[in-house]
């Protein structure tokens, strides 16, 4: 460590992800006080600036000599990062022109084919005519993207011709998801099990974190819409050594490289969506992100036994090369994303949460996402994703059986959560 003396840190952001972080900040022996902004009800101290108030959170972290963390990624695009170092605050994130990774999937594929990536065939298209023309002239299923950033929920993955038209639709012609779709990328559906892999960057080197599989749609049996993630467990079984060994050396180090050689170099979390291709057991790249997943952040954190600010201030420093490997829990680790009815369409926010201070067996802590605390100390559904119920287990299955014991203790107005019933199974 650059210092003996005790650290603040500011948390930017309001969701689970950021109260897992916190959650595992604040266990460093380095690190005095941890704030969040703007926070929500399952986290303390909590300070009333949003994630887009660039300007008051630079200058509350300035007062308070906060090394600063942010959690969301619409921050990371529009530039917080910039505007930091311009005061010479400490911050772990990509700056503007590194976050293009995730904020323009047309700019990530170029990347990927100019560094040897591997990733699915695809197109991009700026019309929605041009892109219906394409898909019409395919043989093969079709993944329909949003270009720009839709909260992980601007991809159609489409079975039949008449569904990558409606994406096209939706996105281009409804702008379900605004501007994000003025561009759009239609690209061959590639078969296999997703995995999440990602890894903390300095822009010079990159540690990997533990691996992950994210379930992204609403419904059991991976069926019915994209949402921000219904659960996750962690490590991901599929990866073994040798396949560990080929993603680090041919996605993760050649991203790092190629950022840092077109005078980008990416500082923050790396997260590369995978799918493990089915026929060739190849791992080809489905998008990247720049910042921690939710859920992954929240199962893959239960899991760190390393000092998780240790490892966030080498980065900052671009001294990751002089760290040790990051030690884990062999124990398993999964996340159950209880959210409101309706989600990710409409629903109702408002609802008393019941069953929160039920008694939580030691392996097991619920984190917060779409919550709110009144002056009481109640707490209220604030969002669609409401808690992510997170526990170890010795066993995968004892760790989903810890998870779904504390999820049934849990549950507001009349009936109005719902969660799957299937993650990790």
């Amino acid at each position: 460590m650059k210092t003996t003396s005790k650290n603040n840190v500011l948390i930017v952001g309001s969701g689970g992800r950021e109260h897992a972080l916190g959650w595992k900040i604040r266990k460093s022996k380095h690190v005095e006080n941890v704030y969040f902004a703007p926070g929500n009800g399952g986290t303390s101290v909590n300070i009333d600036i949003d994630a887009d108030e660039f300007r008051n959170l630079k200058l509350f972290a300035k007062e308070k000599s906060c090394l600063t963390i942010v959690g969301p990624e619409t921050p990371l695009a529009r530039g917080i990062v910039d505007l930091f170092f311009e005061s010479g605050a400490n911050i772990f994130g990509p700056t503007k022109a590194a976050s293009n990774l995730e904020a323009s999937k047309s700019f990530a594929k170029k990347f990927m084919n100019n560094n040897g990536i591997r990733t699915a065939q695809y197109c991009s298209f700026s019309d929605a005519d041009s892109a219906k023309d394409y898909v019409v002239r395919q043989t093969k299923k079709l993944v329909v993207k949003a270009d720009g950033l839709a909260s992980g929920k601007g991809v159609f993955v489409c079975n039949t011709t008449q569904e990558a038209l409606s994406a096209v639709d939706k996105l281009m012609t409804q702008k379900k998801f605004g501007s994000a779709g003025n561009r759009i990328i239609v690209e061959e559906r590639l078969q296999g099990e997703e995995i999440s892999f990602i890894g903390l960057s300095d822009g010079k080197k990159v540690i990997p974190l533990a691996s992950s599989r994210d379930h992204k749609r609403l419904f059991d049996n991976d069926k019915g819409p994209n949402t921000g993630g219904m659960g996750c467990y962690s490590p991901a079984y599929i990866i073994d050594d040798n396949l560990h060994q080929e993603i680090m050396q041919h996605i993760m180090t050649r991203t790092v490289d190629g950022m840092r050689h077109v005078g980008t170099p990416f500082v923050g979390f790396l997260y590369a969506g995978l799918i493990i291709e089915k026929n060739t057991g190849k791992p080809y790249v489905l998008e990247y992100n720049v910042r921690m997943g939710d859920p992954e952040c929240q199962a893959i954190i239960m899991r760190m036994k390393s000092d998780f600010f240790e490892y966030v201030d080498a980065a900052i420093d671009k001294r990751l090369e002089s760290m040790p490997d990051i030690q884990w829990d062999d124990q398993y680790s999964v996340c159950i994303i209880m959210c409101a009815k309706g989600y990710p369409g409409n629903y109702q926010t408002g609802h008393s949460i019941r069953g929160l201070h039920s008694e939580l067996a030691d392996n097991v802590v619920i984190f917060h996402s779409g919550t709110r605390r009144d002056s009481k100390n109640n707490i209220f559904t604030n969002g669609g994703r409401v808690l992510g119920v997170t526990s170890l287990g010795k066993q995968l299955g004892e760790a989903i059986s810890n998870a779904y014991s504390t999820v049934d203790k849990i549950s507001w107005g009349n009936g109005c959560q719902y969660y799957r019933k299937d993650i990790g199974r």
